[in-house]
């Protein structure tokens, strides 16, 4: 016998907020999935977008280290940004060997336009707790989000945030 907010999974109790948690996953993979098609890219040029767009304009072997892939493969990424506008290379002020590549204005705003409204929303819907509710949800979501980091070997964080 279960409580009221659990439901039976194969060999054990899973309460109702974990299970409203893995819709909650999926319904933002399947964002992802419409802002990827909204935006003309696939998965991987959506994550380097998106560090592009939350992290400024980046250099080449820091975007490489935040994707988790060689600098050869970012080429490639940002070949293909450049070639839909929504990225371009510049030469590093600072360095004139390297280049930054920084998102396109009309990029980040078309991305932000789609993004905007979905966070609007949840903190529409947040606000409309007490105060001390509020601070027990975020004490929640900030737990489960160690337990999820936690299971992620360090040198694997970059995942794209929304």
């Amino acid at each position: 016998m279960t409580n009221a907010d659990e439901t039976e999974a194969p060999g054990m109790p899973v309460h109702r907020a974990t299970e409203l948690l893995r819709d909650m996953i999926s319904a933002h993979d399947e964002f992802l999935s419409h802002l990827g098609r909204e935006l003309a890219v696939n998965t991987t040029d959506l994550t380097a977008m998106t560090h592009l767009i939350s992290g400024g304009p980046l250099g080449a072997t820091e975007l490489a280290k935040r994707l988790g892939m060689s600098t050869a493969a970012v080429t490639t990424v940002v070949d293909r940004l450049e070639a839909v506008g929504h990225a371009s290379r510049f030469q590093n002020p600072t360095d004139r060997r390297a280049v930054v590549i920084v998102p396109s204005a009309a990029s980040v705003s078309q991305a932000m336009g789609l993004i905007m409204p979905m966070i609007t929303g949840i903190d529409r819907v947040l606000n409309e707790f007490p105060a001390e509710q509020r601070g027990v949800i975020t004490n929640y979501l900030e737990r489960v989000v160690s337990i999820y980091q936690a299971q992620v070997p360090a040198h694997a964080h970059g995942a794209m945030q929304l």
